[in-house]
């Protein structure tokens, strides 16, 4: 049961990872093979690319799980904490809707990709398969906010989410 909640704990990190990783390795053997042979492997290049897709949507879903994506929070400071709160929620909602009409979208992107197969040049690959992380990051990111959510609600700790000190700078 640990090795579960340490996966689902950090897949992000282990994913993202993972996809960085290869990418690095494709590319170390792109240039391992260009100074050796003079020519290149054009497969490295595009699993290169994909695999840096992936990690930058990754990426996002990890961003969000720490709350780390960027906000804009300064026109909030002078305000009473129960209105940064309303209006962090509120932001979080419309997020996570967004983030819900791109998956769906997504979604049918996909299916009409599987239909309509598109195949990578050198790999072979349906592109819609390359592609399934668009909608599965943003499912994921809608996840992590929700999940920051009933975290800081287990807690009794939903206040502490907009209760920053005031920059005296």
């Amino acid at each position: 049961m640990n090795a579960v909640k340490t996966l689902y704990s950090h897949f992000e990190e282990y994913m993202a990872t993972a996809c960085v990783a290869l990418m690095i390795l494709c590319l170390f053997i792109q240039v391992a093979v260009r100074i050796i042979s003079g020519s290149a492997l054009a497969w490295t290049e595009e699993l290169s690319r994909y695999s840096f897709i992936w990690a930058v949507y990754l990426g996002a879903a990890l961003a969000a799980k720490r709350a780390a994506h960027v906000r804009i929070t300064a026109q909030f400071i002078k305000m009473p904490i129960p209105a940064r709160l309303f209006f962090r929620i509120l932001a979080d909602i419309i997020w996570i809707a967004g983030c819900i009409y791109v998956a769906v979208q997504g979604l049918d992107v996909i299916q009409d990709g599987l239909a309509f197969p598109e195949t990578s040049p050198t790999l072979g690959v349906t592109k819609a398969w390359i592609e399934t992380i668009i909608p599965i990051s943003f499912i994921m990111v809608a996840w992590r906010i929700l999940e920051n959510y009933i975290v800081h609600i287990k807690h009794n700790k939903l206040l502490d989410m907009v209760n920053y000190e005031e920059s005296t700078t």
